[in-house]
């Protein structure tokens, strides 16, 4: 038997630091990604399609996006889709999970919103034993119950979870802790977990999926995008799981100290091999600090800036280079007069001006300077 464990689709997420457009493609790519997990269950004979909780990203979503997940496993009549609430889409008294089944569900989806266990195939050969949210912060181990739940005999027992294992990390919340052993205690066969974006293994039958599609610069590096498919041949046989990328957007976090020409040079071709194929692919979120000379902060906000900046999806850019104009810079105003005193006056606010104050003066500086060269020419 195989199948595919995914989980934090997060359909509706807002990403606060992004223009309406940008937002616009980022939540629609959460969408397509649907597809893509389908086509990955077909392609690779996946009997069913495992989701551990945060379909949605927040309780109460709108009607059409509420819709939007539903019309997309629509697509895939032959697959099974099973549905758990997390944390972001607890099930409360007439929430979304009600709100769904009143609309009613094609009969490839199924919400499990108790903890009793349910056939995932008509043979009986696979159970799925739920434990789905009711609350978003739920006060001891949601898991709990599946020790005792019954299965027939000889059948394989799939845990279905949302929250973190006791002892993930230093960050491990006190509310919805799973006990990291869950797996060995109620004889399951496989855990699919939700809550962590990143695909991490617990151990050979416990795993994190992730989030499909990777949603934060910081989980760049850490395993999102992805979902995982399961091979199970057997109740007690160690699951052979593989890990197979499914997300659209690259996200990065990166840092640079500019002090001259060749620093910009590394820094625009660092960033363009993130994906040489398709930078629309990629966001960045860079960090930037050293100074630079009048010439070298105008290649930088047409190289960097400009021309980088309108290839890549994002580029969100946190601080600038200082200015260090160099007397050939200041040449430029000429040797005396108004117009160079007041070019000396902004270079010594720019050089010893703190924060805000020293950027105006460094941005003013180069708008004097371009003025003086279209003057010139």
């Amino acid at each position: 038997m195989r199948l595919i464990h995914t989980s934090d689709w997060q359909i509706g997420k807002v990403f606060r630091f992004a223009d309406d457009d940008i937002l616009s493609v980022l939540q629609q790519e959460r969408l397509e990604a649907i597809g893509r997990i389908g086509r990955l269950a077909r392609s690779e004979g996946a009997d069913a399609i495992l989701v551990a909780g945060d379909v949605y990203d927040y309780a109460r979503p709108a009607e059409r996006t509420l819709r939007q997940p539903v019309e997309r496993m629509r697509q895939f009549p032959d697959l099974r889709w099973h549905l758990i609430p997390g944390n972001h889409d607890f099930h409360e008294p007439d929430g979304l999970w009600d709100r769904l089944l009143r609309m009613g569900l094609p009969d490839n989806i199924s919400v499990h919103l108790g903890h009793d266990p349910a056939p995932l195939d008509a043979a009986g050969t696979a159970w799925i034993i739920p434990a789905g949210l009711g609350h978003r912060h739920v006060i001891g181990d949601p898991t709990a119950r599946m020790d005792a739940a019954p299965t027939p005999e000889g059948a394989i027992r799939l845990g279905l979870a949302h929250g973190s294992v006791r002892d993930f990390g230093d960050g491990a919340p006190d509310h919805n802790r799973i006990a990291i052993d869950r797996a060995r205690q109620a004889g399951l066969t496989y855990l699919a977990l939700g809550d962590w974006h990143g695909a991490v293994r617990i151990d050979s039958r416990t795993w994190y999926s992730g989030t499909p599609e990777i949603d934060g610069f910081d989980l760049g590096g850490a395993g999102g995008g992805q979902a995982l498919l399961v091979t199970l041949d057997g109740p007690r046989a160690e699951p052979a799981v593989a890990v197979h990328d499914v997300g659209r957007f690259r996200w990065a976090r990166e840092q640079a100290v500019l002090t001259g020409l060749a620093d910009i040079d590394a820094l625009d071709g660092r960033l363009r091999a993130i994906d040489r194929d398709d930078p629309s692919r990629v966001l960045v979120r860079l960090a930037v600090s050293g100074a630079l000379r009048l010439s070298e902060l105008e290649a930088y906000q047409a190289r960097i800036v400009g021309a980088l900046g309108s290839a890549l999806r994002l580029l969100r850019i946190d601080g600038m280079p200082g200015l260090a104009p160099s007397p050939d810079d200041l040449d430029a105003f000429g040797p005396a007069g108004a117009v160079r005193a007041a070019a000396d006056a902004l270079a010594h606010q720019a050089r010893e001006g703190a924060g805000e104050a020293g950027e105006i003066a460094a941005a003013a500086l180069q708008r004097l300077h371009l003025l003086a060269r279209e003057g010139a020419a």
